[in-house]
């Protein structure tokens, strides 16, 4: 009998650790930070706590504004949201920065105003790729130019940066008048001195049905070393970008494409009927139950075309946000289109794989953002920056010896 006791009491035993190893697997199976990579996603990336955030306001920056024709300290209110390039064995980070005098932007429900502040693009250099010098003035900024009504007085916005195989830099950026978005090109040779070229997709401002307001241009590319090279796909350039306005909702936004041959002039990607075509849509109870709109440049790896995307989730009481996330919360999750069309979605994360859970991401001037916007690879590991709730500048980091990066020299057939 005590025999069969004993056994009885051992069985109970596994039967219970088994049950708690079931519940235990089922938590971290359904964890979306476990589910967040897939075999071609890049990643995964660690954000690196003990130095985040990299970067953040300075008052005592000053720079002689030519529209307004005063001195302002043009990166005093937040500093956020930055592409990386590397040149010369260092890492050139560019990235936005507010001042606090311009862009008085007014709620007519609240009858509350505020200085949403004018945005410049500063530079910063690094050795190391985590401690940066600043450079004191911006390299990019809103001039009494052609381009003055696109940019002022909400200034110039949020850029990603891509090199040609000649080592020509091209930047897109976001032209602010305070009420409306533009997506706008500019070049350079030398990162600091920068030729502005206007409107991405000029020629179709007036089609109504085709273009309405554009922003975070994501250009194609593939890797060459450290270098980031613009990828030209069936004989064209390729870019990702958001697409601010949908005629079928007040609320969700999406991503379209566009091709261009000389990295300047851009052409979006058409349906039959003549209308966008969207690439990436948001998806009900999700973490881009919002919005999807493209993070870094997109880099064609062995599987495809891999795209980092920064999603939003729906407001509060929404039906189909995603209940697991606050309201509102930018998250971020990645996209394989297909190497030799990348206007066909063939795969994306289910879940997001980073989101805001730092106090330096949950609190700011925009609660409860992680905005995903630059890449570089750098002494064999790749360095992701990303604004955290558009006031700081933080990093996360993959090192490649953890998983196999499967970019390689990102070959396509359709070359």
């Amino acid at each position: 009998m005590r025999k069969r006791a004993k056994i009885t009491k051992e069985a109970l035993l596994t039967i219970a650790v088994l049950v708690l190893f079931c519940g235990c697997r089922s938590s971290v199976t359904t964890n979306p930070q476990v589910q967040a990579y897939k075999s071609w996603s890049l990643g995964p990336f660690i954000k690196h706590d003990r130095i985040n955030p990299i970067m953040g306001t300075r008052a005592d920056s000053k720079f002689w504004c030519p529209v307004r024709q005063e001195s302002v300290r043009w990166e005093e209110k937040d500093v956020f949201n930055p592409t990386a390039v590397v040149r010369d064995n260092k890492v050139y980070l560019l990235y936005r920065a507010e001042d606090k005098v311009g862009c008085y932007v007014y709620n007519a429900k609240t009858k509350k105003g505020h200085f949403a502040g004018t945005s410049r693009i500063g530079l910063a250099v690094s050795e190391d790729g985590l401690n940066f010098e600043r450079e004191c003035e911006p390299v990019l900024y809103p001039d009494n130019d052609r381009l003055r009504n696109y940019e002022w007085e909400g200034g110039i916005e949020d850029p990603r940066v891509v090199e040609d195989k000649d080592g020509t830099y091209f930047m897109t950026y976001t032209g602010y008048d305070g009420g409306n978005v533009e997506l706008m090109i500019a070049s350079s040779t030398n990162l600091r001195e920068w030729e502005k070229h206007g409107p991405a997709h000029k020629q179709y401002a007036d089609r109504e049905n085709i273009y309405l307001k554009s922003k975070a241009g994501a250009i194609v590319c593939r890797q060459v070393g450290d270098r980031h090279v613009a990828a030209k796909i069936k004989g064209k350039y390729w870019m990702y970008w958001f697409n601010d306005v949908d005629s079928r909702s007040s609320l969700t936004r999406n991503m379209c494409c566009s091709t261009s041959t000389d990295l300047i002039h851009w052409n979006p990607v058409l349906e039959t009927d003549g209308t966008k075509k969207i690439v990436l849509a948001p998806r009900e109870r999700k973490f881009d139950s919002r919005m999807t709109e493209p993070g870094p440049h997109a880099l064609l790896g062995n599987e495809g075309i891999v795209l980092i995307y920064n999603g939003m989730n729906l407001p509060r009481n929404h039906p189909d946000r995603d209940e697991n996330l606050k309201a509102d919360t930018y998250s971020a999750g990645q996209a394989l289109f297909a190497p030799d069309d990348p206007s066909e979605l063939v795969d994306r994360t289910d879940h997001y794989f980073m989101t805001p859970d730092k106090e330096y991401e949950t609190k700011g001037q925009i609660n409860l953002v992680c905005f995903l916007e630059g890449l570089v690879h750098f002494k064999g590991k790749y360095f992701l920056y990303y604004g955290t709730a558009d006031s700081k500048i933080a990093v996360a980091i993959w090192d490649t010896k953890d998983k196999e990066s499967n970019v390689g020299s990102g070959k396509s057939t359709a070359d």
